[in-house]
């Protein structure tokens, strides 16, 4: 019996040589938006340890945009060679190099995780947030500024710019960061949006930033390679975003164009209660793809290849994310192939310790 997560699969007109992927994680190590020699050996291991894709961590359209001051940035013509040379290598490896743009709205202006991932105000190097409303992560902070519609036409121009420069950076895919509580997610979960413009109250309503970031992605990103949309299935909170308005939400992106769902889940409010255990948003990736046909990508907790296999070979997802795991084993797509019995090729350096 053939061994699913190895097998290839075509997202349109790109082969990716097998299911797993690197999912994007901040490394906080950039400075103005910079990538540096950190960024090329953090992707550049995981490239040349197997992974068919890796997707660079969220990467801000906008200064304002970053979570912290130490995020990536493709808001300057500037920041778009050390990402190319990046690319590069990554595409030397026959991996295939993706890019999540991002911008965190109210969730934005907080130092590092190892400065204590606290808010930071202008006097510290912190900056005016902004969201859907004007309403908190955390009540004891400053409240960010609803976007009024000039604020609105930025983010969406912001997007379009920075989609151009990572066609120009080399990228071969793009996921638009819907999830975790960021400025997208703010604007599609009712908890975070309290508008009553066109811009929030309706589902319909609620979604509308996502929709027209989109079509100004697509505006600039060519049709024959991939597109992906990395959304929160779930807030895990009452009155919140819900599994029901992804799967509606996946339909209206898969007829809009869209390849791929990137199905994680939780992120927008500090009270969410998620029952964390091995493959726990797994589920959700199932119901979408089950509903829509769309094809989905699973996260959360999988660290086995025993378990990333059953994933792919069940039909739950298609493609599996690792983050954490492969914090821990850059080589773990090696790993993972030797575990199930499938020879892969492994970079001609390292071929003697196969």
């Amino acid at each position: 019996m053939s061994v699913q997560l190895f097998s290839p699969i075509q997202i349109k007109s790109l082969q990716f040589k097998n299911r797993i992927a690197i999912s994007p994680m901040c490394q906080y190590s950039a400075i103005d938006g910079f990538a540096n020699d950190w960024h090329l050996v953090h992707l550049g291991s995981r490239a040349s340890g197997g992974a068919a894709l890796l997707i660079q961590e969220a990467t801000a359209v906008s200064p304002e945009g970053r979570i912290s001051p130490s995020d990536l940035g493709l808001w300057k013509d500037e920041q778009i060679d050390k990402l190319k040379a990046i690319n590069q290598f990554i595409l030397s490896q026959n991996s295939i190099p993706g890019i999540q743009l991002a911008h965190a709205g109210r969730k934005a202006s907080v130092s590092e995780p190892w400065n204590g991932n606290k808010k930071l105000d202008e006097s510290n190097g912190g900056w005016e947030t902004v969201s859907a409303s004007a309403v908190g992560y955390h009540s004891n902070e400053k409240s960010p500024i609803a976007l009024d519609k000039i604020g609105i036409q930025k983010v969406i121009s912001d997007f379009k710019s920075a989609t151009k420069r990572a066609l120009q950076a080399d990228f071969q895919l793009v996921e638009i960061h819907a999830a975790h509580g960021y400025l997208l997610h703010q604007f599609m979960s009712p908890l975070s949006n309290l508008r009553t413009d066109e811009y929030g109250g309706s589902f319909e309503n609620r979604i509308r930033l996502l929709l027209e970031v989109l079509e100004a992605v697509q505006s600039e990103w060519p049709t024959d390679l991939p597109l992906f949309v990395r959304i929160s299935a779930t807030d895990w909170a009452d009155g919140g975003w819900n599994i029901e308005e992804s799967v509606q939400l996946s339909q209206l992106l898969k007829e809009k164009g869209v390849d791929l769902i990137d199905v994680s889940s939780g992120g927008l409010v500090s009270h969410q209660q998620i029952p964390l255990g091995p493959g726990y948003q797994v589920p959700f990736a199932g119901s979408i793809k089950k509903e829509t046909g769309i094809l989905t990508g699973a996260v959360g907790l999988i660290t086995e290849a025993a378990q990333a296999e059953e994933i792919v070979a069940t039909g739950k997802a298609d493609l599996v994310l690792f983050a954490r795991e492969s914090l821990r084993n850059p080589n773990l797509a090696l790993d993972f192939a030797k575990e199930l019995g499938v020879d892969v090729s492994w970079p001609k350096q390292y071929e003697r310790a196969k």
